[in-house]
C-alpha cells in the first residue's frame, strides 16, 4: 500500500500536468507583482512574490492565500528532473529533449545560487575619489569600529537580520568575545528621521538626550528609505547601561571610551570589502540635443590591485568583470546639478558565483534544441527524397 501510494505521487510530481499548472502560476505571480509593484516597490515586491514559499495577496476585502515562487521553482526543478530527466525514454528520439532540460535545471539552479548567495549594492565616487568597499541599496549593519595601537581599523559587524525585529519586550542582543560590552537594540525603524522633543510629542515615544527617532511611512524605493535604532550599550563588568540613538544618515558614529578603549558605533548600509580599488578619474555625460536627458554616461576608473594597476572604461553597456565581481555603470549625480557643477557616478557592484551559468545554460539548451529539431528536419529531408525518388521511378515507368 506504501508503495503505490509513493508510485502515485512520483507520477504526479513528474506529471506534464504539473508543469502547465506551476508555469500558470508562475505567470500570474509575474502579473500580479507587477500590478503591485506600482504602490510597494520593487524590493517589497521581490521579496513578497518572488523570494518566498507562500504569501497572501489582497484584492479588496478578499485575502488569497497563493504559493510563492520560490515555493513554485522548487517543486518545478523536481518535476523537470523526475519527469524530464530519469523517467524519461532514453534513445536516439530524445536526446534533444534531454539537453534540453538539462540546460532549463541549470538554469533554475543559478537563480538558487544567485537567491542565496549573491551581493549586490553599489559605490558611489566623486572624480578624485577612491573606494575598495560597495554597499548595500537596501539592507543596514551595526558596525562597531576601534582602532588599534598599530593604526588599523578593528571592526565588529551585526548585520540586519538579527536586529530588524526589535521591540520593546522583544530586544536584540548583540554581542561579541572581542568587545567588552554588549549592544541591546530596543527597537530598530525601517524609516526615520532624528527630531528634537517638543511639546506635542507623546509621552510614550522614547527620548535620548532630548531628540527621538520619527518613524515615516516606507517609500515605494527601498533604497530611500533611512532606518534607525534605539540601542543601549551594556557594559559585561558593571551592567552600566548607555542608551543612544543609531540613525543611517549620521555623519559620524557615535563614540564611547570603556575601560580605556575608545569605540565608534553606527548604522549604516551593509558593507562589503572589494579584493581591489576603484579610484574614478573621469566622469563623461553626453544629453540629447536641447534636452536635460542623458544619452549616454561612463565612467574612466583606475583599478588598482596588489600594486598593478590598470585603466578602464565602465559605460552602461559595457561593465567592468575583475575577481568575481561585474561593476556596471548605473546612475549619476546629483539630479540639480548646473553646468559645472562637480557630479558623481554610481557604479553598480554584484558578486554573483553563478554570473556565468545564465549563458552556460541558454548554451545547453540551444544545443538540445538543434538535436532535436535537426532531428526532425534530418528525418523529413530524408522522407521527401524518398518520396520524390519514388514518384520519379512511377513517372519512368508509366512512360
Amino acid at each position: 500500500m506504501t508503495m503505490r501510494f509513493i508510485e502515485k505521487f512520483v507520477d504526479g510530481l513528474s506529471s506534464i500536468w504539473l508543469s502547465c499548472v506551476l508555469l500558470l502560476l508562475l505567470g500570474l505571480l509575474t502579473w500580479l507583482g507587477t500590478l503591485e509593484q506600482v504602490h510597494t516597490g520593487l524590493f517589497e515586491v521581490q521579496r513578497k512574490y518572488f523570494d518566498s514559499i507562500f504569501l497572501i495577496h489582497r484584492a479588496g476585502p478578499l485575502a488569497i492565500p497563493l504559493p510563492g515562487a520560490a515555493l513554485v521553482m522548487g517543486v518545478l526543478f523536481v518535476n523537470l528532473l523526475l519527469g524530464g530527466i530519469l523517467r524519461m525514454r532514453k534513445d536516439a528520439s530524445t536526446w534533444g529533449i534531454l539537453v534540453t532540460h538539462v540546460g532549463i535545471l541549470m538554469l533554475i539552479v543559478a537563480g538558487y545560487v544567485k537567491f542565496a548567495f549573491a551581493e549586490d549594492g553599489h559605490v558611489t565616487l566623486y572624480e578624485g575619489q577612491r573606494s575598495n568597499t560597495f554597499e548595500s541599496y537596501h539592507h543596514w549593519e551595526v558596525a562597531v569600529s576601534e582602532p588599534l595601537p598599530s593604526g588599523e581599523l578593528r571592526e565588529v559587524v551585526s548585520k540586519q537580520e538579527f536586529f530588524e525585529n526589535a521591540v520593546p519586550g522583544a530586544e536584540a542582543r548583540l554581542s561579541s568575545g572581542e568587545l567588552p560590552f554588549d549592544i541591546e537594540v530596543t527597537r530598530f525603524v525601517p524609516n526615520c528621521r532624528v527630531l528634537p522633543k517638543g511639546p506635542m510629542v507623546s509621552p510614550a515615544v522614547p527620548v535620548v538626550e532630548g531628540f527621538f527617532l520619527d518613524e515615516q511611512p516606507k517609500e515605494a524605493q527601498n533604497e530611500s528609505n533611512i532606518a534607525g535604532a534605539y540601542i543601549a550599550l551594556v557594559e559585561r563588568s558593571s551592567g552600566a547601561r548607555k542608551e543612544a540613538l543609531l540613525w543611517g544618515a549620521s555623519r559620524d558614529p557615535w563614540t564611547v571610551e570603556i575601560g580605556g578603549r575608545k569605540f565608534g558605533i553606527e548604522l549604516r548600509r551593509e558593507q562589503w570589502v572589494m579584493p581591489f580599488t576603484v579610484a574614478l578619474e573621469d566622469f563623461e555625460k553626453e544629453d540629447h540635443p536641447r534636452m536635460m536627458m542623458p544619452k549616454s554616461f561612463s565612467s574612466d576608473v583606475v583599478v588598482t590591485e596588489g600594486g598593478a594597476t590598470r585603466q578602464v572604461k565602465i559605460s552602461m553597456n559595457e561593465p567592468l568583470r575583475q575577481k568575481g565581481l561585474v561593476l556596471y555603470q548605473a546612475s549619476w549625480g546629483p539630479s540639480n546639478a548646473r553646468p559645472g557643477d562637480p557630479l558623481f557616478s554610481t557604479l553598480a557592484v554584484v558578486r554573483n558565483p553563478a554570473d556565468q551559468y545564465p549563458l552556460y545554460s541558454c548554451i545547453v539548451i540551444a544545443i538540445g534544441l538543434v538535436l532535436h529539431f535537426g532531428r526532425k528536419l534530418f528525418k523529413h529531408i530524408r522522407a521527401e527524397a524518398l518520396r520524390n525518388a519514388s514518384t520519379t521511378g512511377q513517372a519512368q515507368q508509366a512512360s
